[in-house]
């Protein structure tokens, strides 16, 4: 079997090694030049660990993961006003047990799959049946096309349709990089909100730096492929003035070699297959990073869509078990938390001070019962075990 998956971030690599395991000849292409570095921290949740310990990774990712003991919101002047642990409802709260950075566990992935084509630099123009066109002006002829290239999908758009039928905005933008460590986050997360929708935060990152975010409620959703200068001017323009560590973090920005900003989207695909081509992660099904469990979706998806097409006798009738194997999970895991962006980007010092004293009260009763379900979606969906990916393999040699 002939695969191509456009994406090397994370669904396009977790799903490359169990097909590549099964024997499949498997092409990732990639538009960016070069593996994307940086980006903000991502978890590792529920099901989702169970792949990544059959994948042989998980010692792996123990060793990159961040030291990150716990959540706290803080005012202007530090003060705390309402935290969480990383221990709370079982390791699946606002921080999880699992933390990395993005950036980090892609490299685990790409390090994991030396088998596989990876061609950075190129994308794909055009989908025909099973001829696919690049844009570096090639053609070559494959069984199944994955589209794991995120909220932006390319393949999604030429095999599905124009992203307004599929991608939602949600009101908002944001922006990561990495910054020097201030030296007195103690291995937590800190988190700002500011009058007009601003949201700041702080969150170590190994070695002397931290991962900053700024991120910000906005009416205009056609603000999202700018220029890097043009994002910072606009971030700057959003964030000046609202306090707190901020003006230091906006000083940082521009040296900043991993800057990425972003719209704050939910995807929604009914179907996540039209003849050859299918979608994977958050380019079929995407809750946005106020739902907190994309990463976990993409390491499941990748499993389950691999396997499923290791049982199918065709792969329209792979994609459809495999959309029904999900079905569960990812819906939801597209549940948005209470109060979606209004209450993670209040607008006014009311609505800030009614969260951290919602977010106070999650870990009571009754609050308590209404967060462990929110929190408990991590482990809806019971794998099947597929013998073509059930191969054990030692920890992968990392290659630098």
């Amino acid at each position: 079997m002939r695969v191509l998956i456009s994406g090397a971030g994370i669904a396009g690599p977790a799903c490359a090694f169990w097909l590549h395991r099964a024997g499949a000849e498997v092409t990732v292409v990639e538009r960016t030049a070069e593996p994307r570095p940086g980006g903000h921290a991502v978890d590792v949740r529920g099901v989702a660990r169970t792949v990544v310990e059959r994948m042989g990774l998980r010692e792996t990712i123990r060793r990159r993961q961040v030291d990150e003991r716990g959540w706290a919101m803080v005012d202007g002047t530090g003060r705390r006003l309402a935290e969480m642990p990383a221990d709370a409802f079982g390791g699946e709260g606002i921080v999880a047990e699992i933390e990395i950075a993005r950036g980090d566990l892609a490299r685990i992935l790409l390090d994991a799959t030396p088998g596989v084509d990876y061609r950075f630099g190129d994308r794909v123009t055009a989908i025909d049946d099973r001829t696919v066109t690049f844009a570096s002006g090639g053609t070559e002829r494959y069984d199944v096309v994955i589209g794991a290239d995120g909220v932006h999908s390319g393949v999604r758009e030429l095999a599905f349709g124009p992203r307004e039928r599929f991608v939602r905005y949600l009101g908002g933008y944001t922006a990561y990089f990495t910054v020097g460590d201030p030296g007195d986050l103690d291995h937590w997360m800190l988190m700002y909100n500011a009058p007009g929708g601003r949201v700041a935060y702080l969150r170590p990152k190994n070695g002397c730096t931290a991962k900053a975010g700024l991120s910000f409620r906005h009416p205009d959703p056609s603000y999202e492929r700018l220029t890097r200068a043009d994002a910072e001017r606009l971030v700057s323009d959003r964030m000046t003035g609202a306090g707190w560590r901020i003006p230091e973090l906006l000083a940082a920005m521009p040296g900043a070699g991993d800057f990425y900003f972003d719209s704050i989207n939910q995807v929604r695909v009914d179907r996540w297959w039209r003849g050859r081509a299918v979608l994977l992660g958050d380019a079929g099904y995407c809750g946005s990073p106020l739902a907190g469990l994309g990463t976990s979706m993409s390491l499941v998806g990748g499993y389950v869509l691999a396997g499923e097409l290791t049982r199918a006798a065709d792969p329209e009738r792979a994609f459809a078990t495999y959309q029904d194997a999900m079905a569960d999970y990812v819906e939801s895991g597209l549940e948005l938390p209470p109060g979606g962006m209004a209450m993670f980007a209040p607008m006014s010092r009311t609505a800030i001070r009614l969260r951290a004293f919602s977010t106070r009260m999650m870990t009571r009763w009754p609050s308590r019962q209404i967060a462990e379900r929110q929190f408990s979606k991590a482990e809806r969906i019971t794998l099947r075990d597929y013998p073509a990916l059930s191969a054990q393999i030692d920890e992968p040699v990392q290659h630098h």
